[in-house]
């Protein structure tokens, strides 16, 4: 499976001027909700996704998301996987888990998002469910922006990057994209004008 060419088949990856999360600017620009948009290619995207976890034979009891955005990704990556399915969501600024989502003491929890860029949001997840006294064995997302190293992969991981050495992270692709500090932007030098993915709509 072309995961490069299926996130353009689906829209979900865009070439242009974007000013990306951290404020800085880029000519391409991920937009993972396009690419679930679809639920036979969400369905499809999660079972590459579980053909690899599956092959390093981790005990997972249940995918843990955070929302909004890993919600999908991780409801189809627990349905491949024959697992439960929950999600943490932000409330007055920090995670939580909520609507009646319980863990128990040692429980297998795998993090799956829906893109990880440094892990952020996939370490507060984490840190939900490890206060909660389960445990955290693994780390997955559809697609991988090139700050953490993953499974199979060669592209090193980077200082930004804030998931654990010590726990496996799953993707089924590197996306490494330019970027740049606004002031350095050659894109804005050029005269071209940023724009926030999905301001638009």
């Amino acid at each position: 499976m072309n995961i490069e060419q299926t996130y353009k088949d689906a829209g979900a990856l865009l070439e242009g001027h974007f000013i990306l999360s951290s404020g800085n600017h880029s000519n391409r620009y991920l937009q993972s909700a396009k690419v679930l948009e679809d639920p036979k290619r969400a369905e499809l995207l999660a079972k590459e996704l579980a053909i690899m976890i599956k092959a390093e034979d981790i005990q997972i009891d249940t995918v843990c998301a955070p929302a909004l955005g890993g919600v999908l990704a991780g409801y189809e990556l627990a349905r491949a996987l024959g697992k439960r399915s929950i999600f943490v969501e932000r409330k007055e600024g920090a995670m939580e888990l909520r609507r009646g989502f319980e863990v128990t003491k040692g429980e297998k929890i795998l993090i799956c998002e829906d893109i990880i860029t440094t892990g952020g949001s996939a370490m507060e997840a984490s840190a939900v469910i490890e206060e909660l006294g389960a445990e955290v064995v693994a780390f997955a997302a559809l697609a991988n922006r090139g700050f953490c190293q993953r499974k199979g992969s060669m592209v090193a991981p980077k200082a930004e990057c804030k998931l654990p050495n010590a726990v496996p992270f799953f993707a089924l692709e590197d996306f490494e994209f330019a970027m740049y500090a606004p002031e350095e932007c050659p894109l804005c030098k050029s005269g071209s004008i940023a724009i926030k993915p999905g301001s638009r709509n």
